[in-house]
């Protein structure tokens, strides 16, 4: 990663996004233990400072903690589609996007979304941007909130 990438907050999300998407999908093939251990020793095995993940380790604690319901979200819009059938690499791309939908104010539900999209793009394959985009765009449906900026 360059000196400039490094500096964009949004690059820097981006990188912590992946990270997270990374960490969810070894958690549902493997769940830990002891899930706040398995998580330093994840972020701290990353090529940046751990600090430098902070904003992975939020989404990956706010999703877990509310895994329950992010599921739930997700089979209301899998029609004809059983959820264990669900790639574990899209499984945690949706429950990632639907956790900053549902939870997390602070990010523009559009952003979440196209987020989710290009994830598909760089860690599955090329249908699946099809079925995100499709489970994703009944939930903004959902969202009582402006789709292009971020909650006051």
């Amino acid at each position: 990663m360059d000196d400039e990438q490094k500096l964009s907050p949004r690059s820097q999300r981006r990188e912590n996004r992946k990270c997270a998407i990374q960490f969810l999908y070894q958690w549902e093939l493997n769940k830990p233990d002891e899930l706040n251990d398995d998580v330093c020793q994840f972020f701290s095995n990353q090529e940046e400072d751990r600090s430098y993940y902070a904003f992975a380790e939020e989404l990956v604690h706010g999703v877990i903690s509310e895994i329950e319901l992010v599921d739930t979200e997700i089979k209301a819009h899998t029609q004809n589609w059983k959820f264990e059938r669900i790639a574990k690499v899209d499984l945690a791309i949706l429950r990632l996007a639907i956790y900053e939908l549902l939870f997390r104010k602070d990010i523009p539900p559009i952003v979440s979304i196209n987020e989710a999209i290009d994830l598909g793009k760089v860690f599955s394959n090329p249908d699946s941007k099809r079925f995100i985009n499709g489970i994703l765009d009944q939930m903004k449906n959902k969202i009582d909130r402006p789709l292009r900026r971020a909650a006051d």
